[in-house]
């Protein structure tokens, strides 16, 4: 049997777990994580040791790390990420399906041995705070320091998890590994992982299991986020009738004292660290978040919905993100933070295109090699580099954060890069049309795949990637929400920043600004804000967003090219969304019903 380094809890079914893998997988021992400081730094310098991570300059970034990693472990890999229901139609049409018992047994011969010369850590974690009766239990096993230390960051990891599991609690097992054994002697040189055809992402959703092999990046790997978070959740939120959303969370408060809580769904590098933080440029506004990235929500006794973020760190976007497109991004990872395929400088700190400022001499770029500004063919950083840092650590950070109650939310907003048709903002007429706006958004690809086609996709709520089951099925989950006796639901609308003129010009600053949006916005919500009833929503009127001081950025004209209603585009949306619903074996009926209403609304 394989060593214990340190002793295990008194779960007896979680410690059989971990040995039956331990058995498989043959690692050296086993070691159970405990959350402390000492042990980030104890992991943290044996990666640093191995060459695979640099510190950088503790005057400039204290106690921050550099990475970089194998050039086919970049992103998500959505065409090696599988839901493995019981039957394809549970999975669905957007969904990469294989039978669970097929993809255990090729999964196991590529675990058979795969940890050997390392050691296989146990990592305890809550998503959500610590008890709160809207977190989650997970145990992830790994092969892999990067993830313990990133897993430290991005969720409550430790002891008092295991305490609040007991001897018997239920736990979402996650199992994971890099793939690369070490022989005797042998030490990582270089980032490890498997090739790209060895890479598996899988969700077992009936029996609440994630195996995830041969990736060590991301969400491939850090098992509690994209995996846990959303495609395992997202079963558990149907069956137990609560939300499990990829949304940010912000809390806006205005001059009269008067709070909001909005959720917000946008595809990945869209926008939603940026909108999560954002510092308004109206005056007397506050903003301050919640979370940036999932909402995890349930009905509470009033009838209002309440989220928590399930996460305690951020994964951003780095390259784009500047002191002047999110300043509380920026300070939130001035320290203790994990830094991956980033360049490097000279100096021990990090730089990426659209940092604000031009790169200082020559860097090591994200895959390793010597780079210059006034030579290179390439960036420095992958477009799709991030950074893990602390939410504590944000400047912006709400009091409530933590609070296991969660935080009730009064809106639901949707979007996504559209350069033109959809207007800056507009409001559904009821419940069952923002779920039908919400089942229909789209936006241009992001870095954030390594394997999706460039152009625009359709992506239902933000949710493609991530949903754990049919999505037809996922569209009747929300409708069903809508009906919850006594519930008293969010207003639910649609923005686009990305608009653009004919010659590809701006129409809309973005950043700061966008809170003019959320100011209308909560006018709505509270009865008030003024505005018109199009075909597609209520839409501002042309006086209702508070654009004072920006005379010089947005015209009288661009305003009205924000703010109309495209009879025409929405004609060529129509038929895009007729194309759309194609795909969805099980479309609930009230969605085909709003389709048609809108065709007729359109057509009148």
């Amino acid at each position: 049997m394989v060593k214990h380094l340190n002793p295990p809890p008194k779960h007896a079914k979680l410690v059989a777990w971990v040995e039956e893998w331990a058995a498989l997988c043959k690692p050296e021992g086993i070691y159970w994580c405990n959350g402390t400081q000492s042990e980030y730094y104890r992991l943290a310098e044996k990666l640093v040791d191995s060459g695979i991570a640099k510190w950088l300059n503790p005057e400039k970034r204290p106690d921050c790390l550099w990475f970089c990693s194998d050039p086919s472990d970049v992103a998500r890999v959505e065409a090696r990420t599988y839901i493995a229901s019981k039957t394809k139609e549970e999975a669905g049409p957007t969904n990469n399906w294989i039978d669970p018992v097929e993809l255990k047994k090729t999964m196991r011969e590529f675990y058979s041995g795969c940890m050997a010369g390392r050691i296989l850590y146990v990592i305890p974690f809550s998503m959500g705070p610590v008890g709160s009766h809207i977190a989650k239990i997970g145990i992830e096993i790994t092969d892999s320091e990067y993830v313990v230390i990133n897993m430290h960051i991005m969720t409550r990891v430790g002891t008092r998890v295991l305490e609040i599991l007991g001897k018997d609690g239920e736990f979402v097992p996650c199992v994971h590994s890099v793939g690369k054994p070490l022989a005797p002697g042998e030490k990582d040189e270089k980032w490890p992982c498997a090739p790209l055809e060895k890479k598996y992402i899988a969700h077992f959703p009936e029996t609440r299991e994630i195996w995830s092999f041969g990736s060590g990046y991301g969400g491939n790997a850090l098992l509690g986020k994209k995996c846990l978070a959303l495609r395992i959740a997202s079963v558990q939120a149907r069956d137990e009738g609560w939300m499990a959303e990829h949304m940010l969370i912000l809390k806006l408060t205005s001059p009269e004292g008067v709070v909001k809580y909005i959720a917000a769904a946008f595809p990945s590098a869209c926008g939603k660290t940026n909108l999560a933080m954002l510092i308004p440029t109206i005056p007397g506004w506050r903003v301050e978040t919640v979370g940036d990235d999932i909402a995890w929500m349930r009905f509470g006794k009033d009838g209002r919905l309440y989220a928590i973020n399930p996460e305690a760190g951020f994964f951003g976007v780095a390259p784009g993100t500047s002191m002047k497109s999110n300043p509380n991004a920026m300070l939130s990872c001035a320290k203790e933070t994990i830094f991956t395929n980033v360049g490097f400088t000279e100096d021990g700190d990090i730089w990426w295109e659209g940092i604000g400022y031009d790169a200082p001499g020559t860097l090591t770029d994200w895959k390793g090699n010597p780079w210059n500004a006034a030579t290179a063919t390439d960036k420095a950083a992958h477009p799709n580099a991030r950074f893990t840092a602390r939410a504590a650590n944000c400047p912006c950070i709400a009091p409530e954060w933590q609070d296991p109650a969660g935080v009730p939310i009064d809106a639901f907003l949707f979007g996504g890069r559209r350069p033109s048709v959809l207007p800056l903002v507009y409001e559904s007429k009821n419940w069952e049309h923002g779920v039908f706006i919400g089942s229909t958004v789209g936006s241009e690809v992001t870095a954030a795949a390594l394997d999706v086609k460039a152009g625009v996709r359709r992506d239902p709520f933000a949710m493609l990637p991530f949903c754990g089951y049919n999505m037809g099925d996922y569209f009747q989950h929300w409708l069903d929400i809508g009906a919850h006796a006594g519930a008293r639901l969010p207003k639910i609308f649609c923005v686009n920043w990305f608009r653009k003129t004919a010659d590809g010009r701006w129409l809309w600053p973005g950043f700061g600004d966008n809170s003019r949006v959320l100011k209308w916005i909560c006018e709505r919500c509270e009865g008030k804000g003024k505005a018109v009833e199009t075909p597609i929503g209520f839409m501002p009127t042309l006086d209702a967003i508070d654009c004072r001081g920006l005379e010089n950025e947005v015209s009288e004209a661009d305003m009205k090219e924000l703010l109309a209603y495209d009879a025409e585009g929405w004609k060529s949306e129509l038929e895009m969304i007729k194309e759309h619903y194609k795909k969805f074996d099980r479309l609930p009926g009230k969605l085909a019903e709003q389709l048609d209403a809108l065709e007729a609304r359109i057509n009148q």
